[in-house]
């Protein structure tokens, strides 16, 4: 069902530093900031070879981010991104294994344009699991 690692996403406390780590001195190519405000973040990807990495930095008060980032106040790893060819049909499968599918188990429109869903980290060995619609 889930297709390639779409890509790897970071909380960090300071997106200019984080920005300034993966392209000054790691030497990767990161895209501009751009605000997701339906998801409380502002994101960059850091484009590698084999995949992205997305950092993530809050944006408005109830960013889901902003939380994460009180409990890890240095940042750290959030979520892994799956790709997968139909959203609504892996959506149904998982629900049908007793996955749970947070917010309201409709997908919304994700920082790439396509639609996503994050299923619950108790679910998934505690880690938090955005899929992707390719």
């Amino acid at each position: 069902m889930i297709g390639r690692l779409n890509h790897v996403a970071i909380a960090v406390p300071d997106l200019d530093e984080g920005i300034r780590l993966y392209r000054d001195v790691l030497g990767a190519r990161v895209s501009e900031p751009q605000d997701e405000p339906d998801h409380g973040v502002r994101v960059v990807f850091v484009e590698l070879p084999n995949t992205k990495i997305e950092l993530l930095y809050p944006l408005g008060e109830n960013s889901p981010i902003r939380s994460f980032l009180e409990k890890n106040s240095s940042g750290g790893i959030h979520h892994v991104c799956y790709e997968v060819e139909d959203i609504l049909a892996a959506r149904d499968r998982l629900t049908g294994e007793g996955a749970r599918i947070l917010g309201d188990g409709e997908p919304k429109i994700g920082a790439h344009g396509k639609p996503v869903l994050f299923l619950h980290p108790k679910d998934f060995t505690g880690t938090l699991v955005e899929l992707e619609q390719v």
